[in-house]
């Protein structure tokens, strides 16, 4: 987001050694109240005055909570404050789902979260949490885009699924919704997909970056969700293309990668970041 120009103040929910994709981890994890104190400091120099605000990674209920109060709070002083969340909450791994975070913050989200949120980024497992419906066809994935819409949000991307590619297995599928009202007060829908190469590896914070520049590619191009994503996803491209290629160096000839090798070449990537080339395109549904 700093390489896209936004000036960011940031909380970090967790202070870990290294993200959880490691076999071990060390750190603290901020409790709402720890949150709070820190919201409080903001609040008492008055620099609370926020155009957008981003959440992922969290693992507990009471910490969630305050992040609706705190978006509740800053919303009351600036109406156009434009809430990005993604509902980190779980997976599917061969085809099977599960979840890696306490599974009470399910209601949380579902209840409190994405009805003050105005663009959520789940994946397909996360959709299926939140609505209570399952995924077998693209068709049921717009339904169940239509219920997130109708939870709140104006847009709804879901960032991965195991849907069947058009172009073929060796590719994933994401879509795009964006709900907007018109002046008459009719709504209007766009929808669109984007079939990218997978990747044969595990990474972790895809979901992180895919959030955070999609925020700021909606900034850019606010009524076009086709360009934002092409952007979103191409740079993810270039990054992850950049990450596999340097891992496979590191781990030699017929090994494979470990998590470190899989950290994400994110300073590598910065021009990709700022300006991505378009190598994968979205198409209006």
């Amino acid at each position: 987001l700093q390489v896209l120009g936004f000036e960011v103040d940031t909380v970090n929910s967790v202070q870990f050694s290294n993200h959880t994709g490691y076999a071990h981890w060390k750190g603290q994890v901020l409790n709402s109240d720890e949150l709070h104190e820190l919201y409080e400091g903001l609040k008492l120099n008055m620099v609370n005055r926020y155009d957008y605000v981003l959440t992922g990674y969290t693992r507990d209920t009471s910490f969630l909570a305050m992040v609706v109060d705190i978006v509740q709070e800053l919303k009351q002083q600036n109406s156009n404050l434009v809430y990005v969340c993604d509902p980190v909450m779980g997976d599917k791994w061969n085809g099977e789902g599960s979840m890696y975070v306490p599974k009470d913050l399910l209601p949380v989200y579902r209840d409190k979260v994405v009805p003050v949120a105005d663009i959520i980024t789940p994946n397909q497992f996360e959709a299926e949490l939140l609505t209570g419906r399952k995924i077998h066809t693209e068709k049921e994935a717009l339904e169940v885009m239509d219920m997130l819409h109708a939870m709140g949000p104006e847009t709804v991307v879901i960032t991965s699924s195991d849907l069947q590619a058009p172009l073929g297995n060796d590719y994933l599928i994401a879509l795009g919704s964006h709900r907007k009202t018109k002046a008459d007060g009719t709504k209007m829908t766009q929808r669109i997909r984007v079939e990218s190469p997978k990747v044969d590896a595990v990474f972790v914070g895809t979901g992180d970056l895919f959030a955070a520049m999609l925020l700021a590619w909606t900034h850019k191009h606010p009524n076009n969700l086709k360009v934002a994503c092409e952007k979103t996803v191409s740079a993810m491209q270039h990054v992850l293309q950049r990450t596999i290629k340097s891992a496979k160096v590191q781990a030699g000839e017929g090994n494979k990668p470990n998590s470190a090798q899989l950290e994400l070449r994110m300073v590598q990537s910065k021009k990709d970041i700022e300006n991505p080339e378009i190598i994968v395109k979205a198409t209006v549904l």
